[in-house]
């Protein structure tokens, strides 16, 4: 089974490699079509849109991110505090090896992506020049280790992440940790706030690697580009907007889930080091998933 997942991957990868046609767009024969077409009838006019947005717009929202969000769970640390669970209880085996190794892979990836997507969208204010350069192509390498991680990660916990009724309840009480009582939290094995983060960091991802390819490669030609008469400048311009509406999404949610995993819940990351979770954690923060599992008697 795990096989499988490697097998797929490496056949995804195989085939983008290629079908990627690498006749220039921009710089061959259709230069001088692209820039005489721009702007005109059938172009997507995103020009004022991108100048506006990444000239100033983008930079704003990002730091506002990037301060505000790490903020506001210093505040609820302070005043709230983390929560802490029994540990003489039994543990339960909540992630198999396989699911540990892909989420490792995944978190380095995002730990790479990250960063180094800042240096990228703040290079001007960092000076530009040679850091700016190599962020950009460690920022590159790195997604080829993210691509390696998203279709098992995808496969192996999909079935889980369907929304589900106790998802609007989860959401209506913040997932309990707006208080410091132990009140079971309707929740499955994942939560609201984890499923959300799975579908941006899988199929959001999905877009992000098409986006960033367009970006970094910039002279892909897409005959699909071509029948619908999207000129080349207008695609990348699509793709950087897109791309960068995303970071801001997955720069908030990876900020959110390091905080409920190292600090928010104590403990609570060595479940994706061991595998095991703290039958008490469950009971309360996985209330569902709990009864579930006492009622197979797998606890």
């Amino acid at each position: 089974m795990k096989n499988k997942y490697i097998i797929l991957t490496l056949l995804v990868l195989s085939t983008l490699a290629l079908g990627a046609n690498m006749d220039s767009a921009i710089w061959g024969k259709e230069l001088v079509p692209n820039i005489l077409n721009y702007d005109k009838e059938g172009s997507l006019h995103l020009g004022q849109y991108f100048t506006l947005l990444q000239s100033g717009y983008f930079k704003l929202i990002f730091f506002g991110v990037l301060v505000g969000v790490p903020a506001l769970f210093l505040v609820h640390y302070l005043i709230i505090g983390p929560m802490i669970f029994s540990h003489d209880r039994k543990k339960i085996y909540v992630f198999t090896l396989f699911n540990r190794i892909i989420h490792t892979i995944a978190g380095i990836a995002f730990m790479i992506l990250i960063p180094t997507g800042l240096i990228i969208m703040f290079g001007a204010t960092l000076g530009g020049g040679e850091l700016v350069r190599v962020a950009k192509e460690i920022h590159a390498i790195s997604t080829l280790l993210f691509i390696v991680s998203i279709i098992p990660m995808f496969t192996m916990w999909v079935r889980w992440m369907f929304v589900h009724w106790d998802d609007f309840k989860w959401l209506m009480i913040v997932g309990g940790y707006l208080n410091k009582n132990k009140k079971p939290v309707p929740a499955g094995k994942f939560n609201a706030g984890q499923k959300l983060w799975f579908w941006l960091a899988t199929l959001g991802g999905v877009v992000m690697i098409a986006t960033g390819a367009a970006m970094y490669f910039q002279d892909f030609r897409l005959e699909i580009l071509v029948e619908l008469g999207i000129s080349q400048i207008d695609f990348l311009r699509g793709s950087a907007i897109i791309h960068n509406i995303l970071g801001m999404a997955v720069l908030g949610l990876f900020m959110t889930h390091v905080y409920m995993s190292v600090f928010a819940i104590k403990g609570a990351i060595h479940s994706i080091i061991t595998g095991y979770k703290e039958e008490e954690e469950v009971e309360v923060l996985h209330s569902t998933f709990y009864k579930k599992l006492k009622k197979q008697n797998k606890i």
